[in-house]
């Protein structure tokens, strides 16, 4: 495995890529995927994990109201808040192992070299692993970052329910992983936060690193259309009240909407049919909707659009509807000085960078409303991600996480200069 030797202070590819494989068992599945849902039972296996390793590093770990980990190492000036880095350890039901995961593990590992090396920030360091970034078993996603930085109430956060009826906060109790701190309470003064890019642009470019400069908004609908169930053998076609037939005329109209924006995306990604039976006319229908894009009032222009779109359709069918808003986003600009001090750590591990704009959703579109915030993406095989086929080079891992070692040094360096020169 090839080590990343660019700077005096070099991470440990093997060591890295070996926490990555270990963890990826914890909720493994046989297609080499991970299915670890947020607060089961994997879940808890894997923040013990954690933990340990933590303590292994002689780390303070705080834990908040809704489960976030924070693992403090001390820097020379307790006066400076913390530089963070972290993402998340939960998974989609067909995850894959590198997804959140090597943005904590990575975050880890920067630690470690610290350690191994006596070396001392000026700053204390943290490691963060927020709860539910995923969305996929508690919606919306980002829950843990969004009630620390104040979008959600932790009651909120309490009254998320899954497919089997369970709330977020039984299972996160059930687990035992409700932390004593308020939620905004463990403060830090920047975040940078590792991530595959999840998408194909590094790898068609031949780019090693992405230098992320911002994230675009997203919003998330609950939509339910309502016909009649009846018979399919006695039932004449001109008298129907089919509402899958309207949901598929939905789908397809949210495909067209979304390509007639530039740059933009729509989704349906779930469907629910009722009472999904060979010989029933579909009743009822549930989906969720999910746009994207860079700009707010590309955002509000689509959502008028498929409003405009599911009103119509629902009329000409003879169907009920209710659309309800899940998460809303908006588009995110992230901070300048950590995005120098990215360049800066790209520049000296010798690594080519590319600007980009996530196209995901992300932990640090959160954080960004509380402190200075960037991201750093790497590269994954054909941009795939969400599937248990997501793979990301060891030697792609170990880059990243060489960038991020450098870019909160070089932070941290930055900071305490900027504060001396300004006393």
């Amino acid at each position: 495995m090839k080590e990343i030797t660019m700077s005096n202070l070099n991470i440990d590819a093997a060591r890295l890529w070996d926490s990555l494989m270990e963890t990826a068992e914890i909720g493994g599945t046989p297609d080499g995927g991970i299915a670890r849902l947020t607060l089961s039972d994997d879940d808890r296996r894997v923040r013990d994990w954690l933990r340990a390793q933590c303590d292994a590093l002689g780390m303070t770990m705080t834990v908040d109201e809704v489960g976030n980990m924070f693992a403090t190492r001390p820097g020379r000036r307790a006066d400076l808040p913390p530089i963070a880095m972290g993402s998340h350890l939960d998974t989609q039901p067909t995850g894959g192992r590198f997804d959140g995961v090597l943005g904590v593990l990575a975050g880890l590992e920067v630690l470690r070299t610290l350690d191994a090396a006596g070396y001392q920030t000026e700053a204390p360091l943290m490691l963060v692993n927020w709860t539910n970034e995923e969305g996929s078993r508690f919606a919306p996603a980002m829950l843990g970052s969004g009630v620390y930085a104040g979008v959600y109430g932790r009651d909120h956060a309490d009254s998320r329910t899954d497919a089997a009826g369970e709330t977020f906060g039984a299972a996160l109790d059930r687990i035992g992983w409700r932390g004593e701190a308020k939620a905004g309470s463990v403060r830090f003064g920047a975040m940078f936060e590792l991530h595959i890019e999840q998408g194909p642009i590094l790898e068609a470019e031949g780019r090693q690193i992405g230098v992320v400069t911002g994230v675009q908004g997203l919003r998330w609908f609950d939509l339910v259309m309502t016909g009649t169930a009846a018979h399919t053998g006695s039932t004449p076609m001109t008298m129907r009240r089919n509402a899958l037939l309207g949901m598929a005329q939905v789908i397809e109209g949210i495909d067209r909407i979304a390509r007639s924006h530039p740059d933009a995306v729509g989704t349906i990604g779930f469907l629910e049919v009722s009472p999904n039976s060979h010989n029933v006319i579909p009743g009822e229908v549930r989906a969720t909707i999910d746009l994207r894009h860079p700009r707010d009032a590309v955002l509000d222009a689509m959502e008028r659009e498929i409003t405009d779109l599911i009103r119509a359709t629902a009329e000409a069918q003879e169907l009920g509807w209710r659309l309800d808003p899940v998460s809303r986003v908006a588009p995110v600009a992230f901070d300048p000085g950590c995005i120098e001090s990215v360049r800066a750590g790209a520049n000296a591990a010798g690594l080519s960078t590319r600007d980009m704009i996530s196209g995901a959703g992300h932990d640090a579109v959160h954080a960004a409303a509380v402190a200075p915030t960037t991201m750093i993406f790497v590269p994954c095989k054909d941009g795939l991600s969400h599937n248990p086929a997501e793979s990301t080079l060891p030697e792609e891992c170990a880059a990243g996480a060489q960038v991020l070692l450098e870019a909160v040094l070089d932070y941290d360096r930055r900071r305490t200069n900027r504060r001396e020169d300004a006393a």
